[in-house]
């Protein structure tokens, strides 16, 4: 399906009047739920989302053995160009299917997770030659949580090595391919949960987000993806002084992403946040939006991606909320180094246990890898203890911003989609390290600070690629950002939308 003219850009100064009338037409009638058309002969998952799957599980209609064979049947006909799912346990999965599931929302649903995570008796690769091997002896508390919900996992989906570069090309699973254009890429790092989403082999697929894992591969493939709060995981666990990684999934449906925050947010004694629960569609309250499409550096969005934003800006306006112009105070530079201390101290410390053991990192790791890993040990002494500190207040900075704002609204990515190839862990840092802070410069700030942010499948490129609009709120705040999710989703539907590399039934 040909993707919709971009809109024309208008001057700063006029593009928020412009909003007269635009409201206009986008009423929120549908934002009731999730559209249910009949689903068709032999193909039980057209046209339904993860909840509404589960709804057909429910009232006998449709049985999960039956869910799991047409999702199967999805994968196998489409994902060979894609290279999304790059672990597959069908044979386990029927077996679940035909068992006595869990009781849970997601019942009977199909389901992948990343390839960053355990699931007892499958293979965990994190996308690297050095765990080509590894099969996991138990399950992590978030595949807990996804399997007592229902889910029935089908595989695991394609990441970069140890998902630390925004694009999903490694040298042990190769490129995952977007499915709106094979040569380029779905994001990283969770590009084969995204683009296996976005190709129709399922509704929905585990994601995780340290620097912008959920939010770029959603905006490159066209779906929702939402990054949760710090804390909010059932496994989220203090990591090298400052949490930045939390896991949740891509979706369709805002809510299907809404239903797995329930699932698997802390809940009781000792959760560090009030629990969200299923946030099940819009809120009357308006909100005071603020937006810029000037990354953290002070650098410009391209016109694709500014336009899209402004476009996205005037909609909420035309819905009813107040939109200004305004940015928090990101200390752009400062961030960035000591953000890049924290991430690299990653491959930094898997560096020297390989060296502590006498194994020769070379063949084992890719280029970028060793490349990060080195870059971390020629900074002073003490810089990941400074990276601590600093990021222990980042949060206050970022929130004086929400005293004044509901929400912020900015770009997902600098570019639309990059070609395959540009930013591949294949390559070495000194050649894709200036490429990928550039590309990457909107998303990690929300990691450092811990707040919830979402991607929002709302534009488009020139050349019909998609861009979606980033949305972030004060720490605890999932449930504002899904309320508006689900009015922009009414107002701006994006789920009928198939990429040309995608199921056809």
């Amino acid at each position: 399906m040909t993707p919709p003219p971009p809109e024309l850009p208008l001057a700063r100064r006029d593009f928020l009047k412009a909003c007269v009338g635009a409201g206009a037409g986008l009423g929120l009638a549908a934002c009731g739920g999730w559209p249910r058309p009949a689903a068709r002969p032999g193909d039980p998952l057209a046209g339904t989302d993860a909840l509404g799957l589960a709804e057909r599980v429910r009232r006998g209609e449709v049985s999960a053995r039956e869910l799991a064979e047409a999702a199967i049947r999805r994968i196998e006909a489409v994902d060979a160009p894609i290279n999304a799912v790059v672990t597959r346990f069908f044979e386990r999965a029927l077996a679940e299917a035909d068992g006595e599931l869990p009781a849970g929302p997601f019942r009977g649903v199909p389901f992948l997770l990343k390839d960053l995570n355990d699931l007892e008796g499958t293979r965990k690769t994190m996308g690297s030659r050095l765990f080509a091997s590894h099969v996991s002896e138990r399950s992590s508390p978030h595949a807990k949580a996804s399997v007592g919900a229902g889910l029935v996992v089908l595989g695991k989906t394609n990441t970069p090595e140890f998902g630390l570069v925004p694009t999903t090309e490694s040298a042990l699973l190769g490129p995952c391919r977007n499915p709106w254009s094979l040569a380029h890429s779905a994001g990283g790092s969770s590009g084969g949960a995204a683009a296996a989403v976005a190709a129709d082999m399922l509704p929905m697929a585990q994601a995780s987000d340290g620097g912008g894992s959920i939010r770029i591969p959603a905006s490159c493939c066209g779906v929702f993806g939402l990054k949760p709060s710090r804390g909010r995981n059932v496994d989220d666990a203090p990591r090298r002084g400052v949490d930045i990684s939390v896991r949740h999934c891509v979706s369709r449906s805002v809510r299907d992403s809404a239903a797995y925050l329930g699932v698997t947010e802390q809940k009781g004694a000792g959760a560090p946040l009030p629990p969200v629960g299923f946030v099940a569609g819009p809120s009357k309250r308006r909100l005071r939006i603020g937006f810029h499409t000037a990354n953290a550096y002070g650098v410009e969005a391209v016109p694709d991606v500014r336009e899209s934003v402004e476009a996205v800006a005037r909609l909420c306006e035309g819905l009813g909320h107040t939109v200004e112009e305004a940015r928090p105070d990101y200390d752009g530079e400062a961030f960035l180094q000591h953000f890049l201390d924290l991430w690299t101290s990653i491959p930094a410390a898997l560096l020297a246990e390989l060296e502590a053991r006498g194994a020769d990192p070379e063949p084992l790791l890719e280029p970028v890898t060793l490349g990060m890993a080195r870059r971390f040990r020629d900074r002073p002494e003490g810089a990941l203890p400074r990276a601590v500190h600093y990021f222990a207040r980042y949060e206050k900075r970022i929130d004086r911003f929400f005293d004044d704002h509901d929400v912020l609204l900015c770009p997902v990515l600098r570019t639309p989609p990059i070609r395959l190839g540009i930013q591949a862990g294949t390559l070495g840092l000194e050649q894709m390290f200036e490429p990928m802070v550039d590309y990457v410069s909107y998303t990690p700030v929300f990691n450092a600070a811990g707040n919830p942010a979402m991607s929002v499948p709302l534009g488009w490129s020139q050349t019909g690629l998609p861009i979606g609009s980033q949305l972030a709120a004060r720490t605890g705040g999932e449930a504002t950002l899904l309320e508006l999710a689900y009015e922009l989703e009414a107002a701006r539907p994006w789920a009928h939308r198939r990429p040309p590399h995608a199921w056809r039934s």
